[in-house]
């Protein structure tokens, strides 16, 4: 269970602490591993279509595909140019929001991430449940055991993990490619016998005019049903995310990877065009060629028009087919949708200090998130339409934290036209948020239910984990690398000072106090100063300068906490040097239960005693310890 252990606590690299490696791809090769989650919601989105919408289905596809082209795809174009190492839009809000405000916006989005890729699971596994159900070979066995056998799709899932899972693109490419063949196929089948039998096409058009007449109307309707089709939307998100694995320029480096970024591009543009083009063609055959009844809760059609229409005019053999390729790309869009949860949750957690030390091994991550798709299987009991509001919420969520990420970044750099055109997507995905969120409330309460379990579960593992030693590395310049060349005679004696105050009497008066509480001689004595950057922070590379200031040696350190850089220090400085380290402090004047709190959330408070915890944890000779002393 924790056998892939992470690295060395400091040493975090990436998903579950292992140091990123990644074997990039041509770009239309990594379009299928994120069609994986995008292309498939074909399975389900026309049903939802015009189940939500009826015969205005088409016009509120439509309506969708401008969003997408116009809206969505422009903002991860930009997201795509703006963070390029596949961290996403969550990175870029993280920093441009300031200190703990960008940390808590990052656990909110974390929450709704996780809706979406949980909901993506159940509500794969679900459909694929549906396309097994109506299938006549399998539907016997599926029949009436629709949650069970959901369930155990899911445990294979799992399964796939504990063995030990990884991405195969090449698998990906194979199932995209059979997959959208397919659709292509059955989609050109229906419409060839749709244009053949014009009295369908007038049918429901006759129905369409005759319950509304005028075309502005349809256009109203369209656009307030639009948010229960914001389905088709997901996979920009995963666009972006998987960067990292697409080949770019021989000339690309790290710090400006210019081909990768015009590759991505490119993918999301080919992908958005792709899917546009089967929206629309699929939403217009199924709402033609299917009755209205199909479409309803147990009707055949029901989360699974297109697979109705191969069953129908391609027959059982080419529909059994359509059936087997539906359900591995939902099984995959599952398998997807784990490995991003997999990546998440340890990329930016344990680096806020904010999860236990399991959440860098994947095993038990595995059966947490499995766990909770058992729960919300159960709980809609692996109902297509009905897990659809809370799957829209997560997608919706992640695409407005993107616009207006976009936005804000266009702000900052001063493109007024950008930022107006940025802001007009934000307001209409903000809008289409909330209508979503009015009209399908279940999505919220999950994603609610997620942010509140992150926050507190955040908050008590960063209150554990506060007496870490946190600094990644320790780093002298030169000036304090003369100071400590001058202090070579084995003992090192640092007294603390507040870097707020820097008058010469404040550092007369605390050198004074030293030597009066412990019998100090002014040579050989260095003052230590932290100065906290951003307290936010759990984890940095600690910087130390050497200044001179009245005449006294001053060490300025650079960290996210005062205790735990001073602690980082010493240690650092007993195996540097080979030296024993001392350390001086003067009580702190405040209730103890004000100086925890000054701790947890300013990197202040009661230095002394925490100081003295760090380094008890850190070594636990007490031999070899640096020594505290305070008065």
């Amino acid at each position: 269970m924790l056998a892939d252990t992470a690295v060395p606590h400091g040493r975090h690299a990436g998903p579950h602490g292992r140091a990123e490696h990644h074997e990039r791809a041509h770009w239309l090769r990594v379009m299928c591993l994120t069609g994986l989650d995008y292309f498939s919601t074909l399975g389900y989105q026309p049903a939802i279509a015009a189940l939500a919408a009826g015969v205005i289905a088409p016009a509120a596809t439509i309506v969708l595909v401008l969003v997408t082209l116009a809206g969505a795809l422009p903002v991860y174009r930009r997201v795509a140019q703006e963070s390029p190492h596949g961290t996403g839009s969550i990175a870029m809000l993280a920093k441009l929001l300031p200190r703990w405000t960008g940390k808590f916006a990052v656990l909110i989005l974390l929450g709704f991430v996780v809706t979406d890729f949980v909901i993506t699971m159940t509500l794969s596994a679900s459909d694929a449940t549906a396309h097994l159900s109506e299938n006549p070979i399998t539907a016997p066995m599926v029949s009436g055991r629709e949650v069970v056998t959901t369930l155990v799709l899911l445990a294979g899932l799992a399964l796939i993990f504990l063995w030990g899972f990884r991405e195969a693109i090449r698998v990906a490419t194979v199932l995209v490619i059979a997959f959208l063949t397919v659709n292509l196929i059955v989609i050109i089948v229906a419409m060839t016998h749709m244009f053949q039998q014009p009295v369908l096409i007038d049918n429901w058009w006759t129905v369409l005019t005759t319950q509304h007449g005028d075309p502005l109307f349809v256009v109203a309707i369209a656009l307030l049903v639009f948010p229960k089709l914001a389905l088709g939307l997901s996979g920009f998100e995963t666009g972006v995310v998987v960067m990292p694995q697409i080949r770019g320029d021989p000339t690309d480096t790290e710090a400006h990877p210019t081909g990768r970024i015009r590759h991505t591009k490119q993918l999301l543009t080919t992908s958005a065009l792709i899917m546009s083009g089967f929206l629309i063609t699929s939403s217009l055959t199924t709402v033609v060629l299917i009755p209205a009844a199909a479409f309803e809760e147990g009707g055949p059609a029901n989360g699974r028009a297109l697979a109705y229409l191969a069953h129908e005019y391609l027959g059982p053999e080419f529909g059994t087919v359509y059936d087997v390729i539906m359900v591995a790309i939902l099984w995959f869009a599952g398998a997807s949708a784990m490995a991003g949860l997999l990546n998440l949750v340890p990329r930016y957690l344990p680096h806020y200090g904010m999860a236990p030390a399991w959440t860098q091994r994947n095993r038990p991550l595995v059966f947490v998130f499995v766990a909770i798709t058992f729960i919300i299987t159960i709980i809609f009991q692996a109902d297509v339409d009905a897990q659809g509001g809370a799957y829209a919420t997560g997608v919706l969520v992640l695409i407005t934290s993107a616009a207006i990420a976009v936005t804000l970044a266009a702000r900052h750099k001063g493109q007024r036209g950008a930022t107006i055109g940025y802001g007009v997507i934000a307001v209409i995905f903000t809008y289409t948020t909330v209508a979503n969120i009015i009209e399908r409330p279940d999505g919220i309460k999950i994603a609610g239910s997620f942010i509140m379990a992150i926050l507190v579960v955040s908050l008590i593992s960063r209150a554990l984990r506060s007496t870490e030693l946190r600094a990644t590395s320790i780093h002298f310049d030169a000036a304090a690398q003369r100071m400590l060349a001058d202090h070579a005679d084995g003992v090192i004696r640092l007294i603390a000072h507040n870097p707020r105050h820097l008058a010469a009497q404040r550092y007369r008066d605390n050198l004074r106090k030293a030597q009066l509480a412990h019998d100090l001689r002014q040579d050989g004595v260095l003052f230590i100063e932290v100065v906290v950057a951003d307290s936010s922070e759990f984890e940095t590379d600690v910087i130390v300068h050497g200044v001179q200031r009245y005449g006294h040696q001053v060490l300025v350190a650079e960290g996210t906490t005062v205790a735990n850089t001073i602690a980082a220090v010493a240690l650092h400085l007993r195996d540097a040097l080979g030296c024993e380290t001392h350390v001086y402090f003067q009580w702190t004047e405040a209730t103890p239960v004000t100086n925890i709190l000054r701790y947890l959330v300013f990197g202040e408070g009661a230095v002394a005693p925490v100081t003295r915890e760090v380094l008890r944890e850190a070594e636990p000779d007490v031999h070899r310890r640096p020594i505290v002393h305070v008065a």
